[in-house]
């Protein structure tokens, strides 16, 4: 075989099961807890007029004594105004109206906020303005006319909090908002409640139904991205999708619910913070029980524009490493087996094409199961048998731990039980690195 598989765990029994937990406190031990960020004491003023008291320098009366003359000045039975007073901050709503205006009327500089540090420059200006076309932002970022700190930019440049955007006058296009049927941001609001599996000011974890898209396509008009459309605050934000699973892959979806928390969850995906366990039953069963695939993944050409992935050599174009560690939970016979897949990266399809790669390709796989003449099990539904069963990622704010587990779906589930596979088994990676 061309992959390289090692043993990395202790010894087993035949089925490959263990007593010992993977997850669990030892998961969530492991993120790295996020850099509290703190403000040093203000620095306080100086009194003034000390050291004109000591020279003998005359301080006239308005300077010596402003509220007293104010005091003195104030008609008899109202109060005096004081000039200090703050005047009241704008919303985010009439921020945001005041820049439109400014757009097209002439040039105008916006500074970055802390909350959008790390955005794409286009994804930045279409939060700042939903009134343009994306289209029409990328062209302006491509022609040069908009800068940040006075030099040209790209519109996949991220930013830092600080940094100053000149942005030239445009015409704004006038961009009809999606139009929504009656009661269907209830609907779908109550929908994606009822599959929240946590929750809280800046995160949602979502147990994504198999069948339903993360994100729009050709012929794709229900997806999550859609539904999170019920779901936007006053100041017309919704929430954002922080990483992605395949249309068919169920279970633990990481979702942002604010710009700050969108921001450092994608710095966590990233830099492979976040700690994935996936669920999949294959064909056959695995003659090493606990392994490493390593490999090279690239997109093949396909006609009907179809993404499908295949291994690649180390150099060739478009081609993208992919780790991934296994173990063998349960087996059925030497006819089936239920792997525990943890993925240290997250390229296209990579659990995929690598339990394919291995020669035991997912159940129910339209893609990558290319085993001739195999025949499914009586009971066992033609559907992909692959579940993103837990997730651990040190909450944007605080840096603790956030773990969730996903149940099996309805045709995981029938699978199991007609198996007699115990899902209360510990998953088996008990301490497989993370590079």
């Amino acid at each position: 075989m061309s992959d390289e598989h090692r043993r990395t765990g202790r010894g087993r029994t035949g089925t490959g099961r263990t007593s010992r937990p993977a997850g669990g406190k030892r998961a969530g031990s492991e993120q790295t807890a996020a850099r509290s960020m703190t403000k040093g004491p203000a620095r306080a003023a100086s009194p003034s007029g000390s050291r004109a008291s000591e020279r003998g320098d005359r301080v006239p009366p308005k300077t010596a004594a402003p509220h007293a003359a104010a005091k003195r000045a104030a008609p008899v039975g109202k109060s005096p105004r004081v000039a200090s007073a703050a005047e009241p901050k704008p919303s985010k709503r009439q921020q945001k109206d005041a820049a439109t205006e400014t757009l097209t009327s002439g040039v105008q500089t916006l500074t970055v906020t802390p909350d959008e540090a790390d955005m794409r420059l286009d994804r930045f200006l279409v939060a700042r303005f939903p009134q343009l076309a994306f289209t029409h932002i990328q062209r302006i970022v491509r022609k040069g006319e908009l800068r940040i700190d006075g030099k040209r930019a790209k519109p996949n440049d991220r930013l830092a909090a600080g940094q100053a955007i000149r942005v030239p006058p445009l015409k704004l296009e006038e961009r009809k908002a999606p139009v929504r049927a009656a009661g269907r941001d209830q609907e779908d609001s109550a929908f994606l409640k009822s599959i929240t599996l946590y929750e809280d000011k800046d995160v949602m974890v979502l147990n994504k139904p198999m069948g339903l898209a993360v994100q729009g396509g050709s012929g794709t008009t229900r997806h999550v991205d859609g539904l999170l459309e019920a779901l936007r605050d006053a100041d017309g934000q919704k929430p954002r999708l922080v990483h992605r699973l395949d249309k068919d892959t169920a279970g633990c979806l990481v979702v942002a619910k604010t710009r700050i928390a969108a921001a450092t969850l994608a710095k966590t995906f990233r830099s492979r913070a976040a700690r994935k366990i996936y669920w999949a039953l294959v064909a056959g069963v695995p003659r090493v029980k606990q392994g490493r695939i390593s490999t090279y993944l690239a997109k093949e050409e396909v006609m009907d524009g179809d993404a499908r992935m295949r291994v690649a050599r180390h150099g060739e174009e478009g081609a993208s490493h992919a780790v991934t560690y296994y173990a063998v939970v349960d087996t059925m016979a030497q006819k089936l087996a239920w792997l525990s897949l943890k993925p240290v990266t997250g390229r296209t399809h990579q659990l995929r094409a690598h339990a394919a790669h291995m020669g035991h390709p997912i159940v129910g796989d339209p893609k990558y199961f290319e085993i001739e003449n195999w025949e499914l099990p009586g009971g066992i539904q033609k559907k992909l048998h692959l579940l993103a069963r837990r997730i651990v990622i040190p909450h944007p704010r605080t840096g603790k731990p956030i773990d969730v587990t996903a149940p099996l779906p309805p045709h995981m589930q029938q699978t199991w039980n007609l198996l007699g596979f115990d899902t209360s088994l510990y998953d088996p990676i008990v301490e497989a690195p993370e590079e």
